[in-house]
């Protein structure tokens, strides 16, 4: 059987992780009430690690809303539903989607219609929809896909596939 660590094992612990790799407060919480500690406890150790910069929700925000459009081709709706089952609240969600850049969202748009699309005959009205359906699914807001994919519609109508 594993012994509970210590507080301040527990501490240097959910450092070390902070450290390594943003992290948000909900999380961190959950770890350390995993491990037994009472809530008091865990909400001393998570005002330590804010105190000493370890821990920020705002940055956290930040990185996930990036990663996840550059790494996991999500749509901003994707992302904000994410963060909100973080217990992120509505400033630091708005301020996080408003940190993606222009260029990235499209190009993650892009990149998630164009993999979908090699599947599909887009001459085919079922088909076209379920490209739609896909993208909406992925997070991205109904304008942005219709714009899309009236540009590639007109690209592959033009022959450049």
């Amino acid at each position: 059987m594993k012994r509970r660590p210590t507080a301040d094992e527990m501490l240097v612990r959910m450092a070390g992780l902070c450290a390594g790799a943003e992290q948000c407060v909900a999380d961190i919480r959950s770890k350390i009430l995993r491990q037994g500690f009472p809530p008091e406890e865990a909400d001393r150790m998570i005002g330590y690690l804010r105190e000493n910069r370890y821990l920020d929700d705002d940055r956290y925000a930040r990185a996930y809303a990036t990663d996840k459009v550059r790494f996991s081709g999500w749509g901003r709706m994707k992302v904000r539903m994410g963060l909100r089952a973080k217990g992120m609240g509505d400033r630091t969600i708005t301020q996080a989607l408003e940190y993606i850049s222009e260029a990235d969202y499209g190009e993650a748009l892009r990149k998630v219609m164009s993999a979908k699309a090699k599947s599909l005959d887009l001459s085919d009205v079922k088909d076209r929809q379920k490209l739609y359906r896909h993208l909406a699914s992925r997070g991205f807001e109904s304008q942005m896909i219709i714009a899309a994919m009236r540009k590639l519609m007109a690209r592959l109508a033009e022959g450049e596939g």
